[in-house]
């Protein structure tokens, strides 16, 4: 207590902290060089100046000495309390020296050390605390004593004198070491519960970075795959371009003949307009000597029309006309859709698959055109030995067992339809016989009148909302990937729903058909 004692003696009556440059007055009174300043100031004018501590009058304005000794105890004071502060308090009863403190007594308001703590009062009324490094924040604001105890229903640190006498009388209240230690319980389950949420979090994250390095890559590998595939395109629509003027070039020829015929008629034509100048003389002629004798001088073919050559001419001249235009048009298609199908294939990564339906797969109630592309809802049983023994359903022919492939299907308007895959082991009858009721198929489904599909595996059903309806329809598989894709084949393609699965078996392109019909397109 003599140190705290001491600390009282070096604090500045105007600013409450320990001084700072220390100046003494006449009356004997210290105070801080700029507090006491500040308050002659005010003074001023006044005719007197007056002491803050004692009110001692001055007529002039006093002059402030330095207090040295006073200056070097508070800087020794100011460097041992910032020791204290930063390394903990020193033991309030060891007075000759510096000793730490290794708990404090709420009860005593005191810090004890090792050898003084062994001694001290262990009643329960002696709370013991780890040292705080300011005591008197523990104190109850209102009583001025120090907080001893916990009040759970207003959360709260009181004193004794709040528990006896204040306004938590009746409620649970518990010594500070107890409430402290439950705080600690609960604060321990929480941090659990946050470290176990943080390593989820710290899995979920590294997910999201892998797939965010991986949605990276792919982009980029998208990106240049995209950017190969126009180069090639425009490569051959170049070749094409090429092809295409070099034919039309080839047509010169005809041009060649047609300035040689235009040549030729203009000779034939001066040739006519000079015998027509001729014979209308003659026809002018009235000295019949003169038209005879003109006709006696071995000049009679002069007056004969020649018609064959013309003919000739006619013909060729019918030929050099003929652009092959016919012939141009069906190159530019048939090059625009070789483009088109190696663009398709480089897209896609393969061809479009030419499916044809199993009669032997198809149900009793499934009509099967000759080109084995139809399939369509017939009440008339179908003759035949069918495999399938559910009603309305059909089989492929091919089953894929790796690569990607896809196909285009187009749709009655009514009825219901399903387009999907499913393994050969499907069930053949039963209520799971239908496709995407099952473990073994995956379907597209549409019901009669109702613009919403679903998509169907396990009888597990994913709804679709569509706000116009759609009739031509493209599924993408991609085997090794366990990707089967629908498509609308809509302005612009819109992709409906990706099936992610683990493909086991070798799969079926598959199909139902009731009161509707399917067409394979491609």
């Amino acid at each position: 207590m003599a140190s705290a004692d001491l600390g009282d003696e070096l604090i500045c009556s105007i600013c409450l902290n320990v001084y700072e440059e220390p100046v003494t007055l006449r009356c004997g009174h210290n105070f801080c060089r700029v507090c006491i300043e500040n308050v002659l100031d005010t003074f001023e004018g006044s005719g007197a100046y007056t002491c803050p501590d004692c009110r001692a009058e001055f007529p002039e304005r006093p002059p402030l000495h330095r207090n040295v000794a006073l200056s070097n105890i508070a800087k020794q004071f100011r460097s041992t309390r910032s020791e204290l502060e930063r390394d903990g308090l020193s033991c309030t009863y060891c007075i000759h020296a510096t000793t730490p403190a290794v708990k404090s007594c709420l009860h005593c308001e005191a810090s004890l050390c090792d050898s003084h703590l062994r001694v001290h009062n262990k009643s329960e009324v002696h709370v013991l605390t780890d040292p705080p490094v300011f005591l008197e924040s523990k104190r109850c604001t209102t009583h001025n004593k120090i907080l001893q105890y916990y009040c759970s229903m207003d959360a709260t640190c009181i004193c004794l004198h709040c528990r006896l006498a204040g306004d938590h009388i009746g409620h649970q209240v518990e010594p500070l070491n107890e409430a402290a230690e439950k705080k600690k319980e609960k604060l321990g389950n929480a941090l659990k519960e946050i470290i176990q949420s943080r390593e989820i979090t710290d899995e979920k994250l590294s997910r999201l970075k892998e797939q965010q390095h991986g949605l990276h890559k792919k982009t980029a590998g998208e990106s240049e795959r995209v950017t190969d595939l126009f180069r090639s395109i425009r490569r051959m629509l170049d070749d094409l371009e090429k092809k295409v003027l070099s034919h039309i070039s080839s047509q010169d020829d005809h041009v060649s003949l047609l300035s040689d015929l235009i040549h030729e008629m203009e000779i034939k034509k001066d040739e006519m307009c000079s015998k027509i100048g001729h014979l209308e003389e003659l026809c002018r002629m009235t000295d019949p000597w003169s038209i005879l004798q003109e006709s006696q001088s071995g000049q009679e073919d002069f007056f004969v029309v020649r018609e064959e050559p013309i003919l000739v001419e006619s013909k060729e001249l019918h030929a050099a006309d003929d652009l092959d235009v016919v012939q141009i048009s069906e190159m530019l298609c048939k090059g625009f859709m070789d483009v088109m199908t190696c663009a398709r294939k480089r897209i896609f990564g393969h061809e479009e698959t030419d499916l044809l339906l199993d009669v032997r797969t198809s149900g009793i109630n499934v009509e099967i055109s000759d080109d084995l592309k139809l399939a369509s809802w017939s009440q008339i049983k179908q003759p035949g030995v069918r495999k399938n023994l559910q009603r309305c359903q059909v089989l492929s022919t091919q089953t894929f067992n790796s690569g990607r492939h896809c196909w285009e299907v187009e749709t009655s308007k009514s009825g219901t339809w399903s387009l999907g895959v499913c393994y050969p082991s499907m069930p053949k009858c039963g209520d799971i016989a239908d496709i995407g009721y099952n473990n073994k198929s995956w379907c597209l489904s549409k019901i009669h009148n109702n613009n919403q599909y679903s998509v169907l595996h396990n009888a597990h059903e994913v709804l679709i909302n569509q706000k116009s309806p759609c009739h031509r329809f493209r599924l993408y598989l991609d085997y090794e990937a366990g990707q089967l894709s629908f498509f609308e084949l809509r302005d612009p393609i819109k992709l409906l729903h990706v099936v992610k699965a683990n493909f086991r078996e070798p799969l079926h392109a598959a199909f139902y058909v009731c009161n509707a019909w399917v067409r394979i397109q491609s």
